[in-house]
């Protein structure tokens, strides 16, 4: 790198908020099948804490040699639904807990694979996994967990979506002790990807290598502050500074993971492009909307302004790495992130507006608290339309929602750390309980059929 380049990375990460937002390690538990429940754990600790035991010491050097934050260290592992539904157990809370203390033993933030894909229908393993999702949540610390119910090619499962309703509410009521936060650590998806490194949503897909190390990067800040200096200036040369950022963002990005994926000596997996909010004051995606012109973010043009963030990152992320997977492209977690906090405290964005944005955006309804009495019928309503979204589009979209107990809009959900602060927004009063209990299947849409 030219020395301007150097300063001018430098200036990034101390001024503008630049960092990578995690290092996430995937760990094929494919070999620890058993059908004893038990020896399948004991295998799933061993593998996990031996293939990860460098993980955060590497990334704490990574962090020293060259200057750059990683925020968090992570690990992703095959979907337990698949693992567990070898064993006889009728229950899999026990395979959480096994997680939790191997993500402990390592010293990683989350970890992520208590998972399943239902989106044509359960088998034995997707069942138990979904029953013991509120249990599991509840009863772990770093533990996280995705459910995907719906793809372009299966369409999406009602019945799932029912299910995921209950499920979501009855995991906001066992952690109600901490506003639900549960519910933080669990995402239901359609069109989910095997090599996401973020959480919640993060699993290590049965296409990929026995381990490989994958890398998250950053910088809303960044990005806002090289559009202040195209202020004015038409749409094209806008989308070209955004290109031009997440280029260099990416740079960084794929120089962490090669050199992590050289240190731990297991295979370098993709760079995930996401500009990744946090609550912290320069680093909203809310403000870099803002900065294209637009007076607070969820009024009129909001979704326009989105669209061209999420291609010119991606346009740009493309230049610059030759193993680009994940989401890539612009998160909106409601509660991660401050300038989209102050847009609903003040009315400018509301739970509709967000919808409509979730057709461009990288995920989906995201970190957003609801009032506690809001019904599982209700939420499984919102996890549908969300669905139709990814699944007419041919992209994922995901809802991360907390009904969180005991609250009514206008309230705040406190829910600390990265996670941040979740303003309880309104949800439409009138009732879609008939519509969920249909249940079936809504079919794949027909260009879904493409061989």
């Amino acid at each position: 790198m030219e020395i301007t380049n150097i300063v001018e990375t430098v200036r990034m990460i101390e001024e503008e908020n630049l960092d990578i937002r995690t290092i996430t390690m995937g760990i094929s538990l494919l070999d620890c099948i058993d059908a004893d429940g038990e020896k399948a754990r004991q295998k799933i600790y061993d593998k996990i804490t031996t293939k990860a035991k460098d993980l955060v010491k590497v990334g704490e050097e990574i962090e020293m040699e060259y200057g750059v934050p990683i925020i968090n260290k992570r690990i992703s592992v095959t979907p337990i639904s698949l693992i567990a539904g070898a064993s006889s157990d009728k229950d899999y809370v026990a395979y959480a807990k096994t997680l939790d203390a191997a993500a402990k033993k390592v010293g990683v933030n989350f970890i992520g694979g208590f998972s399943a894909f239902v989106e044509k229908g359960y088998h034995k393993g997707d069942e138990i996994l979904l029953r013991s999702i509120p249990r599991a949540l509840a009863e772990t610390e770093r533990v996280c967990s995705s459910v995907n119910i719906g793809s372009t090619k299966a369409g999406i499962n009602m019945d799932a979506v029912r299910d995921m309703g209950e499920i979501i509410k009855e995991t906001a009521e066992l952690t109600a002790d901490t506003q639900g936060l549960g519910c933080a650590k669990l995402v239901v998806f359609a069109n989910s990807v095997d090599d996401n490194p973020f959480m919640a949503g993060a699993y290590h897909g049965v296409g990929e290598a026995d381990c490989v190390v994958s890398v998250g990067i950053s910088g809303p800040g960044v990005v806002k502050k090289a559009l202040e200096k195209v202020k004015g200036e038409p749409f094209d040369i806008l989308a070209e500074t955004v290109k031009k950022t997440a280029f260099k963002i990416t740079r960084m990005g794929q120089l962490v993971g090669q050199v992590a994926s050289e240190r731990l000596n297991v295979p370098f997996g993709i760079v995930d492009l996401s500009l990744a909010p946090t609550p912290a004051i320069g680093d909203s995606v809310g403000r870099i909307l803002e900065e294209m012109g637009l007076e607070r973010v969820g009024t009129h043009g909001t979704t326009a302004a989105l669209a061209l963030l999420n291609d010119a990152v991606k346009k740009g992320g493309v230049m610059a790495c030759g193993h680009v997977g994940g989401l890539s492209g612009a998160f909106i977690p409601v509660s991660e992130d401050e300038g989209m906090i102050e847009a609903v405290e003040i009315g400018a964005l509301n739970i509709e507006k967000l919808e409509a944005m979730t057709a461009i955006c990288s995920v989906g309804l995201d970190m957003v608290a609801v009032p506690g009495e809001t019904s599982a019928a209700t939420i499984s309503a919102i996890i549908a339309d969300e669905a139709a979204i990814g699944v007419s589009n041919h992209k994922t979209t995901a809802v991360r929602i907390i009904p969180a107990p005991g609250t009514k809009v206008g309230d705040r959900v406190e829910l600390g750390g990265l996670l941040g602060t979740a303003p309880v927004m309104a949800v439409n009063p009138f009732g879609s309980e008939a519509f969920i209990q249909r249940g079936g299947r809504i079919p794949a849409p027909l260009h879904s059929f493409k061989n």
